[in-house]
């Protein structure tokens, strides 16, 4: 029987993208494993989550690296301990250089709360509002060098409503991630996934 693939979350905050993973793997939606949960904080909810299920949490503070490199070079040295397969981004907000991206190329996953190319960065919802959009979304996608500019895999709108504030849109699009970020580690296990320079396309099983 072929070893699962191992999944390594990185993740700053809740981690409610974190068990919405979890939740899929344990109801068999995706055929892998958790083998590390990663946070730069140590206050990080996601950290306790793993922990109150038996996987392990480690904390990588940037603080205690000189370097960006630094830090860098422990996060993989930890994903390398758990034999991590596919290192998922799950609220990790710290920009990673080429030196990580090229240590997992085409293996490192991120969700976006907009219709990418549309509003990268921070703040994604009140830019939409500002911009006065009328469909924002959210964006599972591949992680090159630049930010939020990688391959994407699956994106799902979300209307915007006129009395929209960025918590009350950040609230609906986060119920789509849920959604479609398992939804994209369970095509990549499956091997479904193939990418051609930007385009990704989705294989019939």
């Amino acid at each position: 029987m072929a070893k699962p693939i191992v999944l390594g979350v990185l993740a700053s905050g809740r981690g409610s993208n974190l068990q919405s993973i979890l939740d899929a793997i344990n109801s068999g939606e995706i055929s892998a494993e958790v083998g590390v949960v990663i946070s730069d904080k140590p206050e990080a909810n996601a950290l306790k989550r793993a922990a109150d299920l038996n996987i392990a949490a480690v904390c990588v503070d940037r603080k205690q690296y000189k370097s960006q490199q630094d830090f860098e070079q422990a996060l993989i040295k930890q994903l390398q301990l758990y034999k991590v397969d596919l290192v998922i981004l799950a609220g990790f907000m710290r920009i990673l250089s080429s030196y990580f991206v090229n240590a997992y190329p085409n293996k490192i996953m991120n969700i976006h709360p907009s219709l990418l190319p549309a509003f990268p960065g921070k703040n994604a919802q009140q830019q939409a509002l500002l911009y006065g959009a009328k469909v924002s979304g959210c964006t599972v996608h591949f992680v090159d060098e630049g930010m939020d500019t990688g391959p994407i895999i699956l994106q799902q709108p979300v209307p915007v409503l006129a009395d929209d504030t960025p918590e009350s849109l950040a609230a609906r699009i986060l119920q789509q991630e849920h959604m479609i970020y398992p939804q994209a580690i369970k095509f990549f296990v499956e091997g479904r996934l193939q990418l051609e320079g930007r385009l990704v396309k989705l294989l019939s099983k």
